[in-house]
């Protein structure tokens, strides 16, 4: 996918964060839209289908929080890539941001060609292609990762991009150990850093939809999954 395919949303309260992100990633050859609040940002996700979504935590009218909940909600945007903007030490922000659904977060405040950086290396899996089986069947369940879909025991479920990736990562090799580096690596990349309780508040939600026995903790070492 060509630069200038790729749409952008910013959602942001402060008018000079908006102005000088928004050059930037312009400047880089992204499609940009903004938005000042939360249900603004809504509904242009809805019009527009941006491939990412940079989301500012704390805004008048909706918040970020809220407002990645409902967009999660939203079938045609359930694998848009949302990452939170959110100041510096704010860990409940991060973890409720993790839990909303959202892919990652950058800490503000942050420059913009770093901000710039971290929006590439977050694009980078729209470039890639999996050249293994789309097709994934583990027990009841069942992986298609060519449509983002699960089936378990006959039910959907639909899950954010994250979690379905590290379910994808998890369950194609039944009972093997995948340690928590491995993880990191193969599901939110190399450029993209990420603390250690990313993988931990993901767990839990998979837990939560697929079954709390599907999935092992191998103390001090990574997870994996259980048929």
């Amino acid at each position: 996918m060509k630069k200038k395919d790729i749409k952008i949303l910013l959602v942001d309260d402060e008018p000079d964060i908006l102005e000088i992100i928004g050059y930037n990633l312009t400047a880089a050859g992204y499609q940009v839209y903004t938005a000042e609040n939360g249900l603004e940002g809504i509904k242009i996700a809805k019009k527009q289908q941006p491939h990412l979504i940079v989301l500012d935590v704390m805004m008048p009218e909706m918040d970020g929080i809220e407002a990645c909940e409902h967009i999660r909600k939203i079938p045609e945007l359930q694998h848009t890539i949302i990452t939170f903007l959110t100041a510096r030490g704010e860990d409940y922000s991060q973890v409720a941001g993790f839990e909303a659904g959202a892919d990652d977060y950058i800490t503000k405040p942050v420059k913009p060609k770093v901000l710039v950086s971290k929006v590439k290396a977050l694009l980078r899996r729209l470039k890639e292609e999996d050249t293994s089986d789309p097709v994934l069947k583990v027990g009841g369940l069942i992986i298609n990762r060519e449509e983002y879909k699960i089936t378990n025991k006959g039910k959907e479920i639909i899950l954010p991009r994250k979690e379905f990736e590290l379910l994808s990562l998890l369950a194609s090799k039944p009972g093997k150990v995948f340690k928590r580096e491995e993880i990191l690596d193969k599901v939110w990349g190399n450029e993209v850093v990420v603390g250690g309780r990313t993988i931990d508040v993901h767990i839990r939600k998979l837990r939560e939809k697929i079954g709390n026995n599907s999935f092992k903790t191998v103390k001090g070492v990574g997870y994996k999954f259980v048929d």
